[in-house]
């Protein structure tokens, strides 16, 4: 989410507490991330939230934008916050650094900055990155081998390790990548079932608070649920057919960053369909495409360009779905 449309809430509301009750609503699943994998992960939110406001500032003063009044909106560290959590947690410094300086200049400021962006600005940060550094970007750390916050910090700025660590506490794979990789080799399914309840875990605090947005108002519900029933559409039926080929759906619904998806990056009011049924075709669009890259394309998780492949429909979407003028045929002017 990047910005307020009207149709989002019920009551006038500033822009700056929209996005406050955002960053609100990420912070139980914040808790569980740290919890889960270590302050690495407050880490990354810190430099992605100082190169966001840096990256912001220096646009609107190249632009003749007023600088202080934007960066209060807090649009901006919204965006890093979606984009610090998508990344690896212990990846290295430079790798937030540039996925936010791409979001925010290219994604953002170059399209108008707020309001105008045609492409959710994080998750055009967070394709950037797992095509150009995929193998980086496949390495999440294991929550069964955790490092202390000293180690961690010395891996994300010196990518060294203390002495006596385990290599895996930063190289294993997320457990959708270790699932793609291992069927391909002919591996038994139910051996590359993630063995950690982490990202579960940390599904359920994306969930409360996307509960609590739509409790708000500040979220509809077509476009979360329509998600959701696009990626089960295929996972479930699939499942069914042939288990031991693919994963269940319960497993795609807690892995690879669904619901946090579901709730904060498909419901950006900016890049998404704006009017209700536009949402239910955009979210279960997104839905399909994530299932469909997961399974069959060449990224461990597809949630990212499906966004991006969605928003490219949102125009014509929100021309062919707005309700009639009253007194008027659909169609006519």
């Amino acid at each position: 989410m990047t910005a307020i449309h009207s149709t989002h809430i019920a009551k006038p509301a500033t822009v700056s507490t929209v996005m406050l009750k955002v960053l609100a609503a990420l912070l139980p699943g914040i808790a569980l991330s740290v919890y889960c994998h270590g302050v690495g992960v407050l880490l990354q939110l810190l430099l992605a939230s100082l190169t966001a406001l840096a990256a912001e500032a220096a646009m609107l003063r190249l632009r003749g934008v007023a600088v202080l009044p934007a960066l209060k909106d807090l649009s901006a560290i919204v965006t890093a916050w979606l984009l610090a959590l998508s990344l690896p947690p212990l990846g290295g410094w430079w790798m937030i650094v540039v996925a936010t300086l791409f979001a925010i200049i290219v994604a953002k400021q170059l399209y108008g900055g707020l309001g105008n962006n045609p492409f959710n600005p994080a998750m055009a940060g967070f394709a950037l990155m797992v095509v150009s550094f995929p193998a980086q970007m496949a390495q999440w750390g294991s929550p069964q081998l955790p490092l202390d916050a000293a180690a961690q910090w010395q891996w994300i700025f010196l990518h060294t390790l203390p002495a006596g660590s385990v290599p895996d506490a930063i190289s294993s794979a997320t457990p959708l990548d270790v699932l793609k990789t291992g069927l391909r080799q002919g591996q038994a399914l139910a051996g590359l079932l993630p063995q950690s309840s982490a990202q579960g875990l940390i599904a359920l605090g994306w969930l409360a608070g996307g509960l609590w947005l739509w409790q708000q108002k500040l979220i509809p519900w077509q476009t979360p649920l329509a998600m959701l029933a696009g990626l089960l559409a295929l996972a479930l039926p699939l499942w069914l057919w042939q288990p031991a080929q693919y994963a269940s759906p319960l497993l795609h619904l807690l892995q690879g960053g669904t619901l946090l998806a579901a709730a904060f990056i498909v419901t950006d009011p900016v890049s998404g369909a704006s009017t209700p049924r536009g949402r239910l075709i955009f979210g279960f669009g997104v839905g399909l495409l994530t299932y469909v890259i997961r399974v069959f394309g060449n990224f461990p998780d597809g949630i990212a360009f499906a966004v991006l492949l969605m928003n490219m429909t949102v125009p014509l979407l929100d021309q062919y779905t707005r309700p009639a003028v009253f007194g008027h045929r659909k169609g006519r002017s």
